[in-house]
């Protein structure tokens, strides 16, 4: 593969931003609850205090939302998922092991929600928000709003404002949960808007293995919109492996705000898969809190078509001794155009920080775009930080010796895609997962 170490930067005029349409939701769509009352008041003022982003602002100068059509999504109503298309199959089946320790389905006005006997009687908590907000109110005070505020921007306000499903999840301390949890947030329907919000919380020396993956029909001619918080605290010498997948249709806007806390000896193992949506603007940030805390993300996304990816990235060292460890890989078709702008964050006092990051992006087509902009601002001396982001085509080399050998053309090119994204594979200790991204691979070349 050809590759290009310098991130190429193209001035050009832009045009002013126009009006910014707007939500039509109102305060009296804010879901009923005493538990959560403050906490939605509080996130309800600060949606009507943001202004929708725009090109202006610094994080949004490479995502364009003058076409999103704001003003046309509604929320769904109490059992909206009885007219509309069920969950296929292929979802619901186990990514990690050969059984789930639990599984829920988050469906537009509804859940539905299992868990092992086993793991209720050890105290583990894996329910609904809903549910959550009735039988958990003093776990849930310990777990909303204390990584991501919603003062963050109008769709992280929004999402904590109107969330109306989600995921609690509790591990107690020093509980291993074997066995898998596995979440699955399903997004049918026209002009529908599909608010969610993730609460995480591992407990000192616990550690448990969790998927979540969201996903809609992939209707060409059906607008919608996902915006969604996670939230996710991994305490003192606790260890979490927490697998997100997006897949979901191609006409739909999707935006989250997501932050890990990672205490002191804590353990996090972070891995992405990006393969679906119309756009996708996603704020993922790793807070390194404690002495000793150690954490890895792992990305991989593939864009055909007019898709638009943008990741923004954080990992942030606050206390000494912390290592992070961060790999996004990404592959382009069509007219799609993918962002990662990542930083490395080092705090003072922050000393001997182990922070890396690399971004590497294969173009496969003239029309294709990829944007990489890593970062890094250092506030300590005693500190080891690399980062590197490369963008590049596919090399003839490698192609013509796989041909010369009576492998067609097409063959060829997937197996020098599938070898740059081996790397990310070794990453995922998941065989099920790497089947899925290893079959999303086979989808988007074939497609």
């Amino acid at each position: 593969m050809e590759e290009k170490s310098k991130v190429v930067v193209t001035s050009r005029s832009r045009r002013p931003d126009a009006a910014a349409k707007q939500f039509a939701f109102s305060e009296s769509q804010i879901p009923a609850g005493a538990a959560l009352h403050e906490y939605r008041q509080h996130a309800w003022q600060a949606y009507q205090r943001a202004g929708m982003p725009v090109t202006t602002d610094e994080a949004w100068r490479r995502t364009d939302l003058r076409t999103f059509p704001a003003e046309a999504f509604r929320i769904p109503m109490e059992k909206a998922f009885d007219d509309l298309p069920r969950v296929p199959a292929h979802l619901l089946k186990p990514l990690v092991a050969d059984l789930h320790g639990g599984q829920i389905i988050l469906t537009p006005g509804g859940a539905q929600v299992d868990l092992d006997e086993k793991l209720v009687k050890q105290g583990v908590v894996f329910t609904d928000l809903k549910t959550a907000e009735q039988k958990y109110p003093d776990l849930l005070a310990k777990m909303i709003g204390k990584t991501v505020n919603p003062e963050e921007g109008k769709f992280a306000a929004l999402a904590a404002a109107f969330a109306q499903n989600g995921i609690v999840l509790y591990v107690p301390k020093d509980v291993t949960v074997e066995e898998p949890l596995h979440s699955v947030l399903w997004g049918p329907g026209m002009d529908l808007a599909h608010i969610s919000h993730i609460l995480v919380l591992v407990d000192e020396g616990a550690s448990v293995t969790y998927v979540h993956e969201a996903a809609s029909p992939d209707d060409v001619d059906v607008n919608s919109m996902h915006a969604g918080l996670v939230e996710i605290q991994v305490m003192q010498g606790a260890n979490l492996r927490f697998v997100e997948l997006q897949s979901w249709g191609k006409n739909v806007w999707n935006f989250s705000h997501e932050r890990v806390r990672v205490e002191g000896n804590g353990n996090l193992d972070w891995i992405f898969g990006a393969v679906g949506s119309r756009l996708t603007k996603n704020f993922s940030e790793l807070d390194l809190a404690g002495q000793g805390a150690v954490g890895r993300m792992s990305g991989f996304y593939f864009t055909n078509g007019s898709q638009h990816l943008d990741h923004d990235t954080q990992q942030n060292h606050l206390a000494p001794s912390t290592t992070s460890d961060l790999l996004f890989k990404g592959a382009l078709k069509g007219h799609s155009r993918s962002v990662w702008q990542g930083m490395i964050y080092v705090a003072p006092g922050a000393q001997k920080t182990d922070g890396y990051q690399a971004n590497r992006n294969l173009v496969l087509s003239d029309q294709a775009r990829a944007d990489s902009i890593p970062g890094l601002e250092i506030l300590a001396d005693d500190v080891r930080c690399t980062h590197g982001a490369t963008v590049g085509k596919l090399e003839q080399e490698p192609l013509f010796y796989l041909k010369s050998r009576g492998i067609p053309q097409k063959d060829a090119e997937r197996l020098v895609v599938e070898g740059f994204f081996d790397p990310i594979m070794q990453r995922i200790p998941f065989e099920g997962v790497r089947e899925r991204f290893q079959q999303a691979i086979l989808d988007k070349m074939s497609a």
